[in-house]
């Protein structure tokens, strides 16, 4: 009976051992690449998450200055209109200073749209050009 109570395991070529220990360092080191390769990667998807968001807030801000612009010569307008209006003698003035006042805010409705518009493709040509150009980074790595 076999009393040796020693669990290690024993080798009986050193060479199968070398090997063992060539193969597990192999494997640590392709991990710790690896895990290299991920942590670049997270980090540059982070940037590039931050430069969207900037250039998103940016567009949102210069869109909302526009739109309070927009608001407050709205606004202004309107008030010169009802200071005409008080002033109308006839129906026929009424009706003139009515299509005039009408003209001129379907006129200026088109441009502010325009404005707003323009503001919208900026924002979104901004946002995309960080998005552009991090995944042709990747691509490039790729290849």
């Amino acid at each position: 009976m076999n009393t040796n109570t020693n669990t290690k395991p024993k080798f009986s070529n050193p060479d199968a051992a070398q090997h063992v220990r060539e193969i597990t360092e192999n494997g640590v080191q392709q991990s710790k690449e690896v895990f290299e390769k991920i942590g670049v990667a997270t980090t540059q998807a982070g940037e590039l998450a931050r430069n969207c968001c900037s250039a998103a807030l940016k567009g949102m801000q210069d869109y909302n200055n526009k739109l309070m612009e927009f608001t407050y010569s709205n606004g202004k307008s309107h008030m010169e209109y009802l200071q005409k209006l008080a002033a109308v003698k006839s129906p026929t003035e009424f009706l003139e200073l009515s299509a005039s006042h009408t003209r001129g805010q379907l006129e200026g409705l088109t441009d502010q749209t325009k404005q707003l518009a323009e503001i919208t493709k900026e924002v979104t040509l901004a946002m995309a050009e960080p998005i552009k150009t991090g995944l042709a980074k990747v691509y490039v790595r790729a290849a």
